[in-house]
């Protein structure tokens, strides 16, 4: 079975890799590839940023011409006046059937908050905030906020073992209903 992934991020490959791996018997091949989210740089709602991770599992899906692909995508997203990191995944089959699922939210700090409303992305600040590079590749936000608790790449495998346990809860592939997504 092919699985495209919509992202070169090293984080997001690496779950799906560990994820599908653990869970498919089939076998695998696997191909990762830049897409176009189709939302902004730094999603700021829950909806653009499932958005952004429905439209790159179904890039992915077209581009690599897949089994199943997978769209990952992190953002932000505003509840009471604070703002939390928000993260979302798809599933998009060669059928047409498409799952979705969330992850793990926890409130910025408000120095990083602040620049994020500014027009900053979270990756970069991030980066400024703890002076290292490409912290999105590796812990993330989620990982320098939880003193390494849960790093990316684990918060990703969570949205994907969610994604994956759809998939084999409703028999996608024989057509049995599954739950009413877009």
């Amino acid at each position: 079975m092919k699985v495209g992934i919509g992202t070169t991020n090293k984080a997001k490959v690496s779950a799906v890799l560990s994820v599908v791996t653990k869970h498919f018997h089939d076998i695998l091949t696997f191909e990762h590839i830049s897409v176009d989210s189709g939302v902004s740089a730094q999603p700021m709602s829950t909806e653009e940023t499932r958005t952004g991770a429905i439209n790159r599992a179904r890039k992915a899906l077209e581009e690599t011409n897949a089994t199943i692909a997978f769209g990952l995508e992190g953002g932000v997203t505003m509840i009471d006046d604070i703002m939390y990191l928000c993260n979302w995944g798809a599933l998009a089959i060669e059928n047409g059937q498409l799952f979705t699922a969330a992850g793990a939210q926890i409130p910025l700090p408000d120095e990083i908050a602040e620049q994020i409303a500014a027009g900053r992305e979270l990756g970069p600040v991030m980066d400024d905030f703890v002076h290292q590079s490409d912290t999105h590749q590796n812990a993330g936000a989620i990982g320098i906020l939880t003193d390494g608790m849960l790093d990316r790449k684990e918060m990703f495998e969570h949205i994907l073992q969610q994604l994956v346990g759809q998939y084999f809860f409703y028999p996608a592939l024989t057509g049995s209903k599954t739950p009413s997504q877009n």
